[in-house]
Protein backbone atom coordinates (compact mmCIF):
# COMPACT_ATOMS: atom_id res chain seq x y z
CA UNK A 1 0.00 0.00 0.00
CA UNK A 2 1.30 3.50 -1.25
CA UNK A 3 2.14 4.94 1.97
CA UNK A 4 0.14 9.03 2.60
CA UNK A 5 1.79 12.12 3.05
CA UNK A 6 0.05 14.72 5.24
CA UNK A 7 0.98 18.00 5.68
CA UNK A 8 0.07 19.43 8.86
CA UNK A 9 0.67 23.00 10.24
CA UNK A 10 -1.09 25.82 12.22
CA UNK A 11 -1.82 29.71 12.20
CA UNK A 12 -3.82 30.79 15.05
CA UNK A 13 -4.70 33.44 17.07
CA UNK A 14 -7.87 34.56 19.12
CA UNK A 15 -8.68 38.42 18.55
CA UNK A 16 -10.40 40.78 20.38
CA UNK A 17 -11.75 43.06 18.83
CA UNK A 18 -12.06 45.95 21.64
CA UNK A 19 -8.35 45.93 22.38
CA UNK A 20 -6.63 48.93 20.59
CA UNK A 21 -3.27 47.18 20.26
CA UNK A 22 -2.85 45.22 16.48
CA UNK A 23 -1.38 42.58 16.13
CA UNK A 24 1.58 42.35 13.46
CA UNK A 25 3.70 39.74 12.12
CA UNK A 26 6.59 40.05 14.59
CA UNK A 27 3.77 38.80 17.18
CA UNK A 28 3.75 35.49 15.08
CA UNK A 29 7.60 35.96 15.02
CA UNK A 30 8.56 35.53 18.52
CA UNK A 31 10.81 32.67 20.15
CA UNK A 32 8.39 29.67 20.35
CA UNK A 33 5.91 30.71 18.13
CA UNK A 34 6.92 30.07 15.02
CA UNK A 35 8.33 26.49 13.67
CA UNK A 36 9.11 25.00 10.47
CA UNK A 37 10.11 22.17 8.73
CA UNK A 38 11.75 19.75 10.64
CA UNK A 39 12.17 21.88 13.47
CA UNK A 40 8.21 21.56 13.71
CA UNK A 41 8.65 17.88 13.77
CA UNK A 42 10.72 17.47 16.48
CA UNK A 43 8.57 19.86 18.33
CA UNK A 44 5.97 17.54 17.92
CA UNK A 45 7.17 14.34 18.49
CA UNK A 46 8.55 12.53 21.78
CA UNK A 47 10.77 15.03 23.79
CA UNK A 48 9.99 17.67 22.19
CA UNK A 49 8.07 20.99 23.03
CA UNK A 50 5.28 22.64 20.90
CA UNK A 51 4.98 26.04 23.04
CA UNK A 52 8.08 25.90 25.16
CA UNK A 53 6.68 27.25 28.42
CA UNK A 54 2.83 27.35 27.87
CA UNK A 55 2.46 23.81 26.36
CA UNK A 56 4.18 21.03 25.72
CA UNK A 57 1.79 19.00 23.43
CA UNK A 58 -0.54 20.25 21.46
CA UNK A 59 -2.97 19.94 18.72
CA UNK A 60 -0.22 19.40 16.57
CA UNK A 61 1.41 16.75 18.98
CA UNK A 62 -1.50 14.50 18.80
CA UNK A 63 -1.77 14.29 15.22
CA UNK A 64 2.04 13.06 15.21
CA UNK A 65 1.20 10.86 17.87
CA UNK A 66 -1.38 9.62 15.76
CA UNK A 67 0.57 8.75 12.74
CA UNK A 68 2.72 7.15 14.80
CA UNK A 69 0.23 5.20 15.47
CA UNK A 70 -0.80 4.05 12.56
CA UNK A 71 2.33 3.36 11.34
CA UNK A 72 5.00 5.44 9.51
CA UNK A 73 5.27 2.63 6.79
CA UNK A 74 1.74 3.72 6.00
CA UNK A 75 1.57 7.46 6.88
CA UNK A 76 4.19 10.23 6.72
CA UNK A 77 3.59 13.48 8.57
CA UNK A 78 5.04 15.93 6.43
CA UNK A 79 5.82 19.42 8.85
CA UNK A 80 4.52 22.74 6.86
CA UNK A 81 4.67 25.68 9.12
CA UNK A 82 3.42 26.01 12.83
CA UNK A 83 2.82 30.11 13.91
CA UNK A 84 0.53 31.87 16.82
CA UNK A 85 0.53 34.75 18.00
CA UNK A 86 -0.73 35.39 22.07
CA UNK A 87 -4.14 36.99 22.26
CA UNK A 88 -4.82 40.76 21.09
CA UNK A 89 -6.08 43.24 18.91
CA UNK A 90 -6.65 42.30 15.07
CA UNK A 91 -4.36 41.25 12.52
CA UNK A 92 -2.96 44.21 10.48
CA UNK A 93 -3.92 43.00 6.86
CA UNK A 94 -0.31 42.80 5.83
CA UNK A 95 0.22 40.21 8.41
CA UNK A 96 -2.96 38.13 7.68
CA UNK A 97 -1.67 38.07 3.78
CA UNK A 98 1.74 37.43 4.96
CA UNK A 99 0.68 34.21 6.87
CA UNK A 100 -1.66 32.84 3.96
CA UNK A 101 1.56 33.23 1.46
CA UNK A 102 3.42 31.50 4.09
CA UNK A 103 1.24 28.90 4.51
CA UNK A 104 0.52 28.27 0.86
CA UNK A 105 4.00 28.01 0.26
CA UNK A 106 4.93 25.67 2.56
CA UNK A 107 2.22 23.58 1.23
CA UNK A 108 3.68 24.17 -2.34
CA UNK A 109 7.01 23.04 -1.13
CA UNK A 110 5.88 19.95 0.28
CA UNK A 111 5.53 18.19 -2.53
CA UNK A 112 2.32 15.71 -3.26
CA UNK A 113 -0.17 15.41 -0.31
CA UNK A 114 -2.84 13.06 0.37
CA UNK A 115 -4.34 15.08 2.98
CA UNK A 116 -4.06 17.91 5.51
CA UNK A 117 -4.15 18.61 9.03
CA UNK A 118 -4.47 22.39 10.11
CA UNK A 119 -4.97 23.94 14.05
CA UNK A 120 -6.73 27.11 14.15
CA UNK A 121 -8.55 28.91 15.81
CA UNK A 122 -11.14 29.95 14.79
CA UNK A 123 -11.95 33.50 16.26
CA UNK A 124 -9.40 35.24 14.59
CA UNK A 125 -9.72 39.04 13.15
CA UNK A 126 -8.13 41.04 10.86
CA UNK A 127 -8.13 44.76 9.23
CA UNK A 128 -10.08 44.55 6.13
CA UNK A 129 -11.65 40.94 6.39
CA UNK A 130 -15.34 39.44 8.24
CA UNK A 131 -13.58 35.98 8.43
CA UNK A 132 -9.62 35.42 7.96
CA UNK A 133 -9.58 31.98 9.09
CA UNK A 134 -12.16 31.77 6.01
CA UNK A 135 -9.49 33.49 3.69
CA UNK A 136 -7.13 31.42 4.63
CA UNK A 137 -8.97 28.03 3.84
CA UNK A 138 -10.16 29.00 0.86
CA UNK A 139 -6.16 30.30 -0.21
CA UNK A 140 -5.64 26.55 0.81
CA UNK A 141 -8.46 24.87 -1.04
CA UNK A 142 -7.27 26.84 -4.25
CA UNK A 143 -3.99 25.59 -3.95
CA UNK A 144 -5.05 21.68 -3.47
CA UNK A 145 -7.85 20.98 -4.78
CA UNK A 146 -11.23 20.47 -4.09
CA UNK A 147 -10.90 16.91 -3.38
CA UNK A 148 -8.06 16.49 -0.87
CA UNK A 149 -9.14 16.07 2.36
CA UNK A 150 -8.68 18.70 5.21
CA UNK A 151 -9.35 18.06 8.92
CA UNK A 152 -8.91 21.80 11.10
CA UNK A 153 -8.84 21.57 14.61
CA UNK A 154 -10.72 24.50 16.64
CA UNK A 155 -10.90 26.18 19.91
CA UNK A 156 -14.64 25.85 21.38
CA UNK A 157 -15.18 29.64 20.96
CA UNK A 158 -14.81 29.46 17.47
CA UNK A 159 -16.87 31.14 15.44
CA UNK A 160 -18.37 28.72 12.16
CA UNK A 161 -19.13 30.57 9.01
CA UNK A 162 -20.04 29.10 5.79
CA UNK A 163 -17.17 29.76 3.70
CA UNK A 164 -14.91 27.81 6.51
CA UNK A 165 -17.34 24.75 6.85
CA UNK A 166 -17.75 24.60 3.02
CA UNK A 167 -14.12 24.78 2.79
CA UNK A 168 -13.20 21.10 4.98
CA UNK A 169 -14.08 18.10 5.16
CA UNK A 170 -13.37 17.11 9.35
CA UNK A 171 -13.85 20.00 11.59
CA UNK A 172 -12.99 18.77 15.33
CA UNK A 173 -13.57 21.30 18.16
CA UNK A 174 -12.24 21.26 21.94
CA UNK A 175 -14.24 19.33 24.21
CA UNK A 176 -13.12 20.82 27.50
CA UNK A 177 -13.32 24.58 29.25
CA UNK A 178 -11.07 25.17 30.89
CA UNK A 179 -9.03 23.48 27.79
CA UNK A 180 -7.30 20.36 28.63
CA UNK A 181 -7.82 18.39 25.72
CA UNK A 182 -5.23 20.01 23.02
CA UNK A 183 -3.37 17.18 22.05
CA UNK A 184 -6.58 14.37 21.96
CA UNK A 185 -8.04 16.92 19.67
CA UNK A 186 -4.95 17.09 17.45
CA UNK A 187 -5.01 12.79 17.73
CA UNK A 188 -9.04 12.32 17.54
CA UNK A 189 -8.51 14.30 14.63
CA UNK A 190 -5.47 13.05 12.81
CA UNK A 191 -6.91 9.33 13.28
CA UNK A 192 -10.20 10.49 11.49
CA UNK A 193 -8.10 11.97 8.77
CA UNK A 194 -5.29 9.50 8.19
CA UNK A 195 -8.83 6.66 7.62
CA UNK A 196 -10.05 8.90 5.62
CA UNK A 197 -7.09 9.68 3.18
CA UNK A 198 -6.97 5.26 3.07
CA UNK A 199 -10.41 5.17 1.94
CA UNK A 200 -11.79 3.77 5.21
CA UNK A 201 -14.34 6.83 5.87
CA UNK A 202 -16.16 9.53 4.57
CA UNK A 203 -16.88 11.86 6.52
CA UNK A 204 -20.12 14.38 6.33
CA UNK A 205 -21.05 17.37 8.63
CA UNK A 206 -23.63 19.30 9.33
CA UNK A 207 -23.81 22.15 11.28
CA UNK A 208 -26.51 24.61 13.04
CA UNK A 209 -25.84 28.49 14.08
CA UNK A 210 -27.58 30.04 16.51
CA UNK A 211 -28.76 33.26 17.51
CA UNK A 212 -26.78 33.36 20.96
CA UNK A 213 -23.81 35.18 21.91
CA UNK A 214 -23.72 34.76 25.72
CA UNK A 215 -25.36 31.89 27.49
CA UNK A 216 -24.30 28.79 29.46
CA UNK A 217 -23.71 30.36 32.61
CA UNK A 218 -19.50 29.40 33.17
CA UNK A 219 -19.84 27.34 30.45
CA UNK A 220 -17.00 24.93 32.10
CA UNK A 221 -17.63 21.49 30.95
CA UNK A 222 -17.85 20.09 34.44
CA UNK A 223 -20.42 22.25 36.20
CA UNK A 224 -23.80 21.93 36.21
CA UNK A 225 -25.23 23.99 33.31
CA UNK A 226 -22.72 22.79 30.20
CA UNK A 227 -21.95 18.30 31.59
CA UNK A 228 -25.36 17.37 30.55
CA UNK A 229 -24.29 18.96 27.14
CA UNK A 230 -20.80 17.55 26.84
CA UNK A 231 -22.62 13.98 28.92
CA UNK A 232 -24.63 13.99 25.67
CA UNK A 233 -21.52 14.29 22.95
CA UNK A 234 -20.21 11.95 24.64
CA UNK A 235 -22.86 9.09 24.56
CA UNK A 236 -23.75 10.15 20.92
CA UNK A 237 -20.22 9.17 19.46
CA UNK A 238 -20.94 5.54 20.85
CA UNK A 239 -22.51 5.32 17.51
CA UNK A 240 -19.96 4.12 15.06
CA UNK A 241 -21.40 6.06 12.51
CA UNK A 242 -20.94 9.13 14.24
CA UNK A 243 -17.41 10.32 13.69
CA UNK A 244 -17.17 13.80 16.07
CA UNK A 245 -19.58 16.02 17.99
CA UNK A 246 -18.34 19.63 18.51
CA UNK A 247 -20.33 22.71 20.27
CA UNK A 248 -18.89 26.22 19.39
CA UNK A 249 -19.56 29.05 22.42
CA UNK A 250 -17.88 31.67 20.14
CA UNK A 251 -15.44 34.37 21.25
CA UNK A 252 -18.05 37.17 22.40
CA UNK A 253 -14.86 39.61 22.18
CA UNK A 254 -14.67 38.55 18.32
CA UNK A 255 -15.92 41.17 15.88
CA UNK A 256 -18.24 39.54 13.46
CA UNK A 257 -21.41 40.51 12.74
CA UNK A 258 -22.09 37.10 12.80
CA UNK A 259 -21.58 36.08 16.23
CA UNK A 260 -22.82 32.88 17.34
CA UNK A 261 -22.88 29.34 19.11
CA UNK A 262 -22.95 26.43 16.78
CA UNK A 263 -23.25 22.63 16.54
CA UNK A 264 -22.03 20.61 14.16
CA UNK A 265 -21.98 16.95 13.39
CA UNK A 266 -19.08 14.55 11.22
CA UNK A 267 -20.89 11.05 10.56
CA UNK A 268 -19.39 8.10 8.18
CA UNK A 269 -21.27 9.27 4.88
CA UNK A 270 -24.58 9.83 7.18
CA UNK A 271 -25.80 13.38 6.09
CA UNK A 272 -29.52 12.68 7.52
CA UNK A 273 -28.23 11.54 11.01
CA UNK A 274 -25.81 14.53 10.95
CA UNK A 275 -28.71 16.73 10.37
CA UNK A 276 -30.54 15.19 13.12
CA UNK A 277 -27.92 15.42 15.81
CA UNK A 278 -27.10 18.84 15.06
CA UNK A 279 -30.27 19.99 15.28
CA UNK A 280 -30.65 18.29 18.37
CA UNK A 281 -27.83 19.63 19.72
CA UNK A 282 -28.51 23.14 18.51
CA UNK A 283 -31.78 22.67 20.89
CA UNK A 284 -29.50 21.33 23.64
CA UNK A 285 -27.71 24.45 23.37
CA UNK A 286 -30.39 26.85 23.10
CA UNK A 287 -32.27 25.45 26.52
CA UNK A 288 -29.17 26.75 28.08
CA UNK A 289 -29.16 30.22 26.91
CA UNK A 290 -31.02 31.89 29.94
CA UNK A 291 -28.19 31.33 32.09
CA UNK A 292 -25.71 34.26 31.97
CA UNK A 293 -22.98 35.06 33.62
CA UNK A 294 -22.13 35.88 36.98
CA UNK A 295 -22.10 39.19 37.78
CA UNK A 296 -18.51 40.34 39.38
CA UNK A 297 -17.57 42.48 42.00
CA UNK A 298 -15.48 45.56 41.79
CA UNK A 299 -11.62 45.63 43.05
CA UNK A 300 -12.77 46.44 46.70
CA UNK A 301 -15.66 44.24 47.52
CA UNK A 302 -12.64 41.59 45.78
CA UNK A 303 -9.81 42.63 47.96
CA UNK A 304 -12.36 41.92 50.89
CA UNK A 305 -13.41 38.58 49.72
CA UNK A 306 -10.08 37.81 49.67
CA UNK A 307 -9.28 39.35 53.30
CA UNK A 308 -12.26 37.25 55.11
CA UNK A 309 -10.93 34.03 53.40
CA UNK A 310 -8.74 33.35 55.77
CA UNK A 311 -8.52 29.71 56.32
CA UNK A 312 -8.23 29.46 52.50
CA UNK A 313 -5.13 31.54 52.23
CA UNK A 314 -3.22 29.96 55.11
CA UNK A 315 -3.92 26.15 53.15
CA UNK A 316 -3.15 27.79 49.69
CA UNK A 317 -3.62 30.97 47.87
CA UNK A 318 -6.72 32.92 46.32
CA UNK A 319 -6.58 33.31 42.70
CA UNK A 320 -8.21 37.06 41.66
CA UNK A 321 -8.77 37.27 37.63
CA UNK A 322 -8.82 40.50 36.61
CA UNK A 323 -11.76 39.89 34.32
CA UNK A 324 -11.48 43.47 32.06
CA UNK A 325 -8.46 42.56 31.08
CA UNK A 326 -7.86 38.69 30.21
CA UNK A 327 -5.06 38.34 28.55
CA UNK A 328 -5.93 34.95 27.01
CA UNK A 329 -8.97 36.37 25.50
CA UNK A 330 -6.98 39.66 23.98
CA UNK A 331 -6.53 42.28 26.23
CA UNK A 332 -3.36 44.68 26.74
CA UNK A 333 -2.63 43.15 29.93
CA UNK A 334 -1.91 46.95 31.00
CA UNK A 335 -4.73 47.56 33.03
CA UNK A 336 -3.91 49.50 36.33
CA UNK A 337 -7.44 49.65 38.15
CA UNK A 338 -6.84 46.18 40.06
CA UNK A 339 -3.27 46.92 40.90
CA UNK A 340 -3.94 50.54 42.02
CA UNK A 341 -6.66 48.83 44.18
CA UNK A 342 -4.16 46.27 45.80
CA UNK A 343 -1.88 49.01 46.27
CA UNK A 344 -4.24 51.08 48.67
CA UNK A 345 -6.24 48.61 50.49
CA UNK A 346 -4.33 45.68 50.19
CA UNK A 347 -1.80 46.48 52.37
CA UNK A 348 -2.09 43.82 54.95
CA UNK A 349 -1.96 40.69 52.39
CA UNK A 350 0.98 39.35 50.10
CA UNK A 351 -0.54 40.05 46.79
CA UNK A 352 1.14 38.85 43.43
CA UNK A 353 0.22 40.24 40.01
CA UNK A 354 1.57 41.00 36.73
CA UNK A 355 0.96 44.01 33.96
CA UNK A 356 2.64 45.03 30.87
CA UNK A 357 5.03 47.74 30.45
CA UNK A 358 7.50 47.14 27.40
CA UNK A 359 9.41 50.56 28.50
CA UNK A 360 10.16 50.00 32.07
CA UNK A 361 11.48 46.18 31.17
CA UNK A 362 14.13 47.94 28.51
CA UNK A 363 14.75 50.32 31.38
CA UNK A 364 15.99 48.12 34.06
CA UNK A 365 16.72 45.28 32.04
CA UNK A 366 21.14 45.74 32.90
CA UNK A 367 20.33 46.55 35.92
CA UNK A 368 21.07 44.61 39.45
CA UNK A 369 18.93 43.26 41.50
CA UNK A 370 18.05 45.53 44.30
CA UNK A 371 17.82 48.94 41.97
CA UNK A 372 15.63 51.00 43.39
CA UNK A 373 12.92 51.90 41.02
CA UNK A 374 10.27 54.78 40.65
CA UNK A 375 8.21 54.61 37.32
CA UNK A 376 4.79 54.56 36.08
CA UNK A 377 3.42 51.29 34.67
CA UNK A 378 0.13 50.92 32.48
CA UNK A 379 -1.45 53.76 30.08
CA UNK A 380 0.85 53.43 27.36
CA UNK A 381 -0.93 50.98 24.64
CA UNK A 382 -4.38 52.57 25.56
CA UNK A 383 -4.44 55.53 26.95
CA UNK A 384 -8.36 55.91 26.31
CA UNK A 385 -9.14 52.99 28.21
CA UNK A 386 -6.45 52.66 30.95
CA UNK A 387 -3.92 55.73 32.86
CA UNK A 388 -0.64 54.97 33.94
CA UNK A 389 0.42 54.05 37.80
CA UNK A 390 2.96 55.20 39.29
CA UNK A 391 4.93 52.39 41.72
CA UNK A 392 8.20 52.76 43.35
CA UNK A 393 10.07 49.83 45.46
CA UNK A 394 13.43 47.83 44.38
CA UNK A 395 14.16 45.50 41.43
CA UNK A 396 13.75 41.96 42.94
CA UNK A 397 14.46 39.63 39.07
CA UNK A 398 14.78 39.54 35.41
CA UNK A 399 14.48 36.56 33.40
CA UNK A 400 13.21 35.60 29.61
CA UNK A 401 10.80 33.65 29.46
CA UNK A 402 10.86 31.11 26.34
CA UNK A 403 7.57 32.47 25.32
CA UNK A 404 6.40 35.47 27.04
CA UNK A 405 9.77 36.85 26.58
CA UNK A 406 11.37 39.54 28.97
CA UNK A 407 10.19 39.93 32.42
CA UNK A 408 11.38 41.31 35.65
CA UNK A 409 9.84 41.21 39.16
CA UNK A 410 9.67 44.74 41.29
CA UNK A 411 9.56 44.70 45.24
CA UNK A 412 6.64 46.90 45.74
CA UNK A 413 6.26 46.21 49.76
CA UNK A 414 2.98 44.06 50.00
CA UNK A 415 2.96 43.90 46.30
CA UNK A 416 5.53 42.03 44.32
CA UNK A 417 4.83 43.11 40.35
CA UNK A 418 5.64 40.97 37.23
CA UNK A 419 6.35 43.91 34.50
CA UNK A 420 6.81 41.95 30.85
CA UNK A 421 7.63 43.51 27.67
CA UNK A 422 4.81 41.45 25.85
CA UNK A 423 1.25 40.40 26.64
CA UNK A 424 1.71 39.34 30.65
CA UNK A 425 -0.09 35.85 29.65
CA UNK A 426 -0.09 34.99 33.87
CA UNK A 427 -2.14 31.81 33.68
CA UNK A 428 0.54 29.24 35.21
CA UNK A 429 2.07 28.81 38.52
CA UNK A 430 5.57 29.08 36.81
CA UNK A 431 4.73 32.50 35.46
CA UNK A 432 5.67 34.00 39.00
CA UNK A 433 7.51 31.01 40.20
CA UNK A 434 10.01 31.60 37.46
CA UNK A 435 10.95 35.01 39.19
CA UNK A 436 11.53 33.95 42.30
CA UNK A 437 8.60 34.52 43.81
CA UNK A 438 6.58 31.06 45.12
CA UNK A 439 3.14 31.38 44.93
CA UNK A 440 2.19 29.02 48.00
CA UNK A 441 3.92 32.33 50.09
CA UNK A 442 0.98 34.57 48.66
CA UNK A 443 -1.92 35.43 50.17
CA UNK A 444 -3.49 36.77 46.37
CA UNK A 445 -2.50 36.11 43.03
CA UNK A 446 -3.56 37.99 40.24
CA UNK A 447 -4.21 35.31 37.09
CA UNK A 448 -4.78 37.42 33.63
CA UNK A 449 -6.68 34.42 31.65
CA UNK A 450 -10.10 33.36 32.19
CA UNK A 451 -10.18 29.91 32.76
CA UNK A 452 -7.10 27.87 31.59
CA UNK A 453 -5.63 28.80 35.54
CA UNK A 454 -8.60 27.07 37.24
CA UNK A 455 -6.60 23.84 36.23
CA UNK A 456 -3.11 25.11 36.15
CA UNK A 457 -4.00 26.43 40.14
CA UNK A 458 -5.42 23.33 41.21
CA UNK A 459 -2.75 22.23 43.37
CA UNK A 460 -3.00 25.10 45.08
CA UNK A 461 -6.21 27.72 44.96
CA UNK A 462 -8.30 27.60 47.58
CA UNK A 463 -10.79 30.34 46.36
CA UNK A 464 -11.48 32.15 43.10
CA UNK A 465 -12.74 35.59 42.62
CA UNK A 466 -13.16 37.32 38.87
CA UNK A 467 -12.58 41.41 39.29
CA UNK A 468 -14.76 43.99 36.80
CA UNK A 469 -12.13 46.60 36.08
CA UNK A 470 -13.87 48.27 32.99
CA UNK A 471 -11.58 47.10 29.96
CA UNK A 472 -11.83 45.08 26.62
CA UNK A 473 -12.77 41.68 27.84
CA UNK A 474 -15.93 43.32 30.06
CA UNK A 475 -18.74 40.28 29.49
CA UNK A 476 -21.39 43.40 28.83
CA UNK A 477 -19.64 44.65 25.74
CA UNK A 478 -20.92 42.29 23.55
CA UNK A 479 -24.29 43.27 24.52
CA UNK A 480 -23.37 47.06 23.51
CA UNK A 481 -22.91 46.14 19.70
CA UNK A 482 -24.71 45.53 16.18
CA UNK A 483 -25.21 42.25 14.94
CA UNK A 484 -26.58 41.20 11.56
CA UNK A 485 -29.83 39.64 13.23
CA UNK A 486 -31.22 39.33 16.45
CA UNK A 487 -29.27 37.30 19.03
CA UNK A 488 -29.84 36.17 22.82
CA UNK A 489 -29.41 38.43 24.87
CA UNK A 490 -28.83 41.31 23.13
CA UNK A 491 -32.66 40.89 21.44
CA UNK A 492 -35.62 38.92 22.08
CA UNK A 493 -35.12 36.33 20.63
CA UNK A 494 -38.26 33.65 20.97
CA UNK A 495 -36.76 30.70 18.65
CA UNK A 496 -33.47 29.94 17.77
CA UNK A 497 -34.25 29.00 14.10
CA UNK A 498 -34.99 32.20 11.82
CA UNK A 499 -34.29 33.28 8.49
CA UNK A 500 -30.14 32.36 8.97
CA UNK A 501 -30.26 29.08 6.58
CA UNK A 502 -27.39 28.05 8.74
CA UNK A 503 -30.15 27.64 12.31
Amino acid sequence: MRRRRIGFGRVAQETNCFCGVPTTLEDFRQPGRYLRGGELLRACGRGGSEAPGLARHAELSGFVEAARRAGYRRVEPVPLVSTWAIPGGPLTAGCLAALRDELCAAIDDAGPLDGLLLSMHGAMGAEGSDDPEADLIEAVRERVGPDLPIAVTLDLHAQLGPRFVDRTTLVAGYRTNPHRDHRTVGRRAGELLIRTTLGELRPTAAWRRLPLVLGGGTTIDFLPTMRPIYRWMRRVERDPRVLYVSQFNAHIWNGSPDLGWASLVVTDDDPALADRLADELADRLWAVRHAQPPEFPGPEQAIAQARAARLRRRLGTVCMCDASDVVGAGASGENTRLLRALLEDATDLLCYAPVRAAELVDLLWDRPPGTPVRAEVGGRLEPDLNTPLPVEGRLLARREHPTLGRMIALDLGHLKLVVTAGPPLAMKPAFYARMGLDPWKADLVVVKSMFPFRWYFLPLNRKTIYVKTRGSTDFDAPLRRTYSRPVHPVDPVPHRTGSDPYT
